[in-house]
């Protein structure tokens, strides 16, 4: 019997090396393998890399013209952006014109209405100065009669004397209005 230790060598196989037909059957089996891969795998796999490709470049390209409108819409924004403050600025000035100018129009109303108040007060003050006046001026000559009456002692009520007391009275008036313009 053989040992453990023994080794046979003149019939053992070469673990580096295959027998022949087992080298020759296997290489036509890898090279089999090999067409299948080169004909049907390869060009499948070279039109999904390709595809792969197109649809990478195709994002690329969509990317840059997302981009591009992207920028051209900021621009847009920012021109419109300037357009409505600019806008903005002249509906302000529009605003503030027409504010003095309403301003100035209610300024001359208020002046017109208080013109026309001062006038109105004092042809009132006037009226109620002329009443008093003409009250004043009957009741002077009614105690002038009356006192001349006492004097004299006799009855002084009649027109010719109310009339003389007119005629003094106006008298009065014209030397006070000479006075007051000389």
């Amino acid at each position: 019997m053989f040992t453990a230790f023994q080794v046979k060598t003149a019939e053992s196989p070469s673990l580096l090396l295959p027998a022949l037909p087992d080298l020759v059957w296997g290489s036509l089996a890898f090279i089999v393998v090999l067409v299948f891969i080169i004909w049907k795998v390869l060009p499948r796999f070279n039109a999904a890399l390709d595809a792969r490709a197109d649809a990478i470049e195709g994002g690329l390209k969509r990317a840059e013209e997302a981009q591009q409108g992207a920028k051209d819409a900021l621009d847009q924004y920012n021109a419109q952006l300037a357009e409505a403050r600019t806008e903005a600025a002249s509906i302000r000035e529009q605003a503030r014109e027409d504010a003095k100018r309403i301003r100035a129009e209610l300024l001359e109303q208020a002046q017109a209405e208080a013109a026309r108040v001062l006038t109105s007060a004092q042809a009132q003050i006037e009226a109620e100065r002329q009443s008093a006046l003409v009250s004043l001026r009957s009741e002077v000559g009614a105690i002038a009669i009356d006192l001349a009456s006492g004097v004299v002692g006799e009855s002084l009520n009649d027109k010719r004397s109310n009339d003389i007391v007119d005629r003094f009275l106006a008298d009065l008036e014209a030397s006070e209005a000479a006075k007051a313009k000389a």
